[in-house]
């Protein structure tokens, strides 16, 4: 069973329920098309990861989205 796993930031109110269906979609699709298999059994599995726990050299998003004003 195919497992795609993403992760991203949650900013601005996060994704749209509309946005994540669409984007499990595509995903799916693509798998389907590289691999030519696993349509209903690829599972797709979207983070959303408060900015305040994701770092990059040792800032967290929050803190460089501030800097960046």
């Amino acid at each position: 069973m195919p497992l795609i796993n993403v992760k991203m930031t949650h900013e601005d109110g996060g994704a749209t329920k509309e946005q994540k269906e669409e984007l499990a979609k595509e995903l799916t699709n693509a798998f389907v098309k590289i691999f030519n298999r696993g349509q209903n059994s690829t599972v797709v599995i979207i983070d959303e990861v408060n900015t305040d726990n994701y770092a990059i050299g040792g800032k967290t998003i929050t803190k460089i989205r501030e800097e960046q004003k």
